[in-house]
């Protein structure tokens, strides 16, 4: 299966990509974390990417491409893949078709998370993460008060700059605004799985296999 998951931040993404990767061993290629590993890599892509992080830009969609055509072609990600993080704009999600139709693949099915923007903002403004192991929980703002440590590995948490309250509701107006789009775009490719992301994590999970399940079988009968 070669998917995509997105939607607004709060979503839910990471959690449900966390469970994709066991049922069908394939990796997620997160495009924060692969940026970061291509420094840390010190390619020569990594190189490039460097310059535009330290700046604070944007990296430039055909050095995304570029960057995500490479991880594609890794032996773990012959059997497919989860993006969660790209494409954010149309324009993007064109430059992937492409690239991908020249590797002689494609996007099986892209699965988008509904969630309203209240419960959005909710969700992000008691978000709080584990320092060492990013590792994520939610806390109301009287727990707030008196965090625990993580139970993973009893790293400090703390709340991330962009989960603050005051910026919540501007990262949502931002996806609205540029990722949103992408709707309309698979859509019109009869790719998008439109769920609703604010049902119960295993409820959201079993709508997910349910779908990709039928997909599964639809191909197999073709």
């Amino acid at each position: 299966m070669n998917l995509i998951i997105f939607g607004a931040p709060g979503a839910g993404k990471g959690t449900q990509s966390a469970h994709l990767i066991e049922i069908y061993r394939i990796p997620a290629i997160a495009t924060g974390d692969m940026l970061r590993a291509q420094r840390r890599a010190g390619t020569a892509l990594g190189d490039q990417v460097k310059g535009y992080m330290d700046r604070g830009e944007l990296v430039p969609d055909q050095l995304m491409i570029d960057i995500i055509k490479e991880r594609l072609q890794k032996p773990d990600a012959r059997d497919g893949f989860i993006l969660d993080g790209f494409p954010r704009t149309v324009a993007q999600a064109r430059a992937l078709d492409e690239m991908l139709t020249q590797l002689g693949r494609r996007i099986d099915a892209v699965i988008y998370l509904r969630v309203s923007r209240q419960v959005l903002i909710d969700r992000l403004s008691h978000r709080y993460s584990c320092r060492t192991c990013e590792a994520v929980y939610n806390f109301t703002s009287d727990q707030a008060h008196s965090l625990p440590r993580c139970t993973v590995d009893g790293g400090e948490l703390y709340q991330r700059p962009d989960d603050k309250p005051e910026i919540v509701a501007n990262r949502i107006d931002v996806f609205l605004k540029h990722t949103a789009p992408l709707i309309d775009y698979y859509n019109a490719q009869h790719k998008l799985e439109n769920l609703d992301g604010q049902m119960l994590v295993d409820d959201v999970r079993g709508d997910i296999a349910r779908r990709l399940a039928g997909l599964r079988k639809g191909a197999g009968s073709r």
